[in-house]
């Protein structure tokens, strides 16, 4: 799955700098020129210094699950670690902040868990009425045949992604159309990498798109909530256009894993 997510991330960061390389050129007002301070002199060596140690722990992290050394509960331990030395070396870490750390992630663990029992719950309590029959058979009554049941799916999702979190559209949605998709002959990680697209609009439709509120929360008094929500349309249509392409071309998904994993 990450190496198949691979080449569609970075086709995905392609079309937003092409986009906003494009606006830069034909609406240049939009973006206006950073004036730079007088006291701003910053050197390549400080640059590289900033940027070289969350890169190779990035690699570490990632590059351990392609290799295989590591499965991605692993890899978190080994990305978990990392941080805390990067920190030591900073010399930001210390006693209160590794306890916020700490209990920010229960936070977080306990929500995740608790999502994941009720999913659980709610699945097994719809398997047992059919409801997953249910959904085979709707699916596979689509004109189009699959192509359809997809298109379908996607566009479910896509308009749950308003109103709900990723983690809820897949502990809920994916278990219930996954395996119907699965078994009309898709192909498991592209179908994958499609769902995990998709579900990246959660991220940016409002109005509960997290990504939305992480900017309100570092964006100047200045820029009201409704020119977010505006300004974030064009970053959805471009995730849309990157779906429609791993679409009509599959081999973006495949190639990578079948090259390094062969297939």
């Amino acid at each position: 799955m990450f190496a198949g997510a691979l080449i569609p991330g970075l086709l995905l960061v392609l079309l937003y700098v092409l986009y906003i390389v494009g606006v830069a050129f034909f609406r240049p007002g939009l973006m206006p020129a950073h004036e730079r301070d007088s006291d701003e002199n910053v050197t390549y060596f400080q640059v590289l210094r900033a940027l070289l140690p969350p890169l190779v722990l990035i690699f570490a992290v990632l590059g351990s699950i392609l290799a295989g050394l590591a499965t991605p509960t692993e890899a978190a331990g080994v990305g978990a670690m990392g941080a805390l030395i990067l920190a030591a070396t900073r010399r930001q870490l210390n006693l209160e902040r590794l306890q916020e750390v700490m209990q920010s992630t229960l936070k977080i663990s306990s929500m995740v868990f608790l999502i994941l029992i009720g999913a659980s719950v709610f699945s097994l309590v719809f398997r047992g009425y059919g409801g997953d029959d249910g959904v085979r058979t709707i699916l596979e009554a689509l004109p189009g045949g699959v192509v359809g049941a997809v298109v379908v799916v996607m566009l479910v999702m896509f308009l749950l992604g308003f109103v709900l979190d990723f983690i809820e559209i897949t502990f809920v949605v994916v278990p219930i159309v996954g395996p119907v998709l699965l078994a009309m002959g898709l192909e498991p990680v592209w179908l994958g990498i499609m769902i995990a697209i998709n579900l990246q609009t959660s991220f940016l439709t409002p109005p509960f798109g997290f990504a939305l509120f992480y900017l309100r929360g570092v964006a100047p008094p200045s820029i009201t909530t409704p020119q977010i929500y505006r300004g974030v349309v064009p970053f959805v249509a471009i995730q849309l256009f990157a779906l429609l392409l791993l679409a009509l071309f599959p081999e973006l998904v495949t190639w990578l894993p079948n090259r390094i994993y062969g297939g």
